[in-house]
């Protein structure tokens, strides 16, 4: 740009040659020059105040349009513990079949340190320390004393351990909010919830995940937000469950046994009610898995579902069933029972001398060995492992807990016909008494299949047909007879028309052989026999039991008085009503005053 100079030699000669004042000149070009000066400012100033406008249009615009479109939009809740934290903190309850609570979460909060913060760090571990009895305080001290600028104290408080340690006065010392898993039922049903832990934590929430039971097979439905806390309901009943514990609980100490299990099931439905293993847990404060050892030493040891046994003379109705329903044998045929059974260098005995033959109902009623395994070669190996398999007998379980993908059934490696013979009366293979709880239910029903589920079910299961309605008819007859007049003769309860199966198989030795003491008895019952609602498997591990003068540990003197026991407190829970048997007239007799 050139500039106009302020005093023009040109116009200054002229104008003092016309008498004119040359100063006038100089103050003209300055107000000229000043006027050019403001015009630029104003149009530069003018120019920013568009751009300002605009933009500040463009953003009242954006605004209003975020706010038009959430006004219209569906509200939700936020899933995060905090802004920009991907951990899902919500977990739908687990319910029983009548919507009582079994597991659900409670707002709580973890406990964290700041040691820099810190007034006093030796004082404030020495007092967590005394709070915490689990915590080591010399460990805390090096803690606080570092260099480390963030220390997890406690994954969850209660709100008076919370109290106590908000009293120490510590500014280093910070609480986060966070959800927690509670089972308010304490150590009822814990083999079926199994437990949950914390996965990832962060300070103000942390992910709850399942570990075991049915906390673990269904976590991912549990945590999906998609499900809008629809509650998991599950087939047991807490009232039920209740009882069993209890009777099963003290049947163990009465028969002086390491362990038992139980398991109730409805045998068209394969709902299972009531799933019991002792010793149990509280699955609010889950134990550690034992690093060495026997697992199943560990009450985290689900015996009714991992409990993998020889299951005895349970097996039977499996051996009599499939001989009747393929037309080898009817319940009247003559079972040839002279002994012992020689099969090359092995003899197969009874526990008793029943004479030359028994029908095949006195076969199942008397519990013989020598009858049983004959039967069996009529079978065939092929045919018998067809038949165990269809009920279920040959694969782990699939019932919906974590612990039942290793319930693998043991089978033997050559299933020759020795194997056969003494598989027929449960030696030689082993499975869990949830195993044998389908396998029962699945014969007596009327003859389908029935998998075992924990899951309320809409109706009747309509399985594959395993045995015909008349075999499954027969079936219940025999296992009445068992009790009546059989080894099960404690068994009966007046009123519910108890049916069943008694089981005793020594214990195996972990290095091989058995045990000559050691015995697992189990006693398989289904009630009412006539028209069957329910199947209950009763286990004891190593019971024993002093009666008539001798110590007694088959199933019979064991697993059976307590299973009666249980039967005759759950029944009436379930809905079951005694029947009354009706005296003949002859038996009324008239009297008068």
């Amino acid at each position: 740009m050139i500039r106009t100079p302020l005093r023009p030699l040109a116009r200054i000669l002229s104008a003092r040659d016309k008498g004119e004042n040359p100063d006038r000149i100089e103050r003209d070009n300055i107000r000229a020059r000043h006027d050019e000066i403001q015009g630029r400012a104003r149009h530069r100033a003018e120019g920013r105040l568009l751009v300002l406008s605009v933009f500040f249009l463009a953003a009242f615009s954006a605004v209003g349009l975020r706010m038009g479109s959430i006004s219209v939009s569906v509200p939700e809740e936020p899933r995060s513990g905090g802004a920009g934290d991907s951990i899902l903190t919500q977990r739908a309850d687990i319910t029983d079949r009548n919507g009582n609570i079994l597991a659900t979460n409670i707002a709580t909060y973890s406990l964290y340190a700041h040691p820099q913060q810190m007034i006093d760090p030796v004082a404030a571990a020495a007092r967590l320390a005394e709070i915490f009895p689990d915590l080591d305080g010399e460990q805390l001290n090096r803690q606080f004393t570092g260099d480390r600028k963030f220390v997890w104290v406690r994954q969850k408080l209660s709100p008076e351990q919370r109290q106590t340690v908000h009293e120490i006065g510590e500014p280093g010392l910070l609480f986060g909010p966070r959800e927690m898993r509670l089972y308010p039922n304490g150590a009822l049903a814990a083999h079926v919830l199994g437990g949950a832990s914390f996965g990832r934590e962060g300070v103000h929430s942390a992910e709850v995940i399942g570990v075991a039971g049915v906390e673990n097979v269904f976590d991912e439905m549990l945590r999906d937000p998609a499900n809008n806390g629809a509650p998991l309901r599950l087939s047991l009943d807490m009232t039920v469950q209740a009882v069993a514990e209890e009777v099963l609980g003290g049947g163990m100490q009465l028969m002086n046994a390491k362990g038992a299990a139980g398991v109730l099931m409805d045998v068209h439905t394969g709902e299972i009610i009531s799933l019991v293993s002792l010793p149990d847990f509280d699955p609010n404060e889950r134990p550690r898995v034992l690093t060495e050892g026997d697992q199943s030493d560990s009450p985290l040891f689900n015996r009714a579902v991992q409990g993998v046994y020889e299951l005895g003379s349970t097996y039977k109705l499996f051996a009599l069933a499939q001989a009747m329903d393929a037309g080898l044998i009817s319940e009247n045929t003559m079972i040839d029972t002279q002994g012992p059974l020689k099969w090359g260098r092995f003899n197969i005995r009874d526990f008793h001398n029943y004479g030359p033959t028994l029908s095949t109902t006195d076969v199942l009623v008397k519990s013989s060995n020598i009858g049983t395994a004959r039967i069996a070669q009529m079978i065939g190996a092929d045919r018998q492992r067809e038949f165990l398999t269809s009920l279920g007998l040959t694969v782990p379980s699939p019932v919906e807990i974590l612990e039942a993908s290793g319930s693998q059934p043991l089978l033997p490696s050559n299933w020759s016909e020795l194997s056969t013979m003494t598989i027929s009366y449960g030696h030689g293979i082993s499975a869990s008494p949830m195993h044998l709880a389908a396998a029962y239910a699945s014969v007596v029903n009327g003859g389908t299949r029935v998998v075992p589920t924990l899951l309320l079910q809409d109706g009747v299961q309509n399985g594959p047909r395993v045995v015909s309605e008349e075999v499954s008819r027969i079936s219940r007859d025999m296992l009445r007879q068992v009790v009546t007049r059989g080894t099960a003769s404690f068994g009966d309860v007046e009123g519910y028309e108890v049916g069943g199966k008694t089981g005793s198989a020594d214990k195996p030795r972990p290095q091989g052989g058995y045990y000559d003491d050691k015995v697992i008895s189990t006693f398989a019952s289904i009630f009412p026999a006539s028209n069957p609602k329910y199947v209950l498997i009763v286990t004891l591990d190593e019971p024993s039991i002093e009666g008539l003068g001798e110590m007694r540990r088959t199933a019979g003197w064991t697993a059976v008085p307590v299973a009666a026991e249980l039967t005759r407190r759950v029944a009436p829970l379930l809905g079951l009503r005694p029947q009354v048997e009706t005296l003949p007239l002859t038996a009324v007799t008239l009297t008068s005053n």
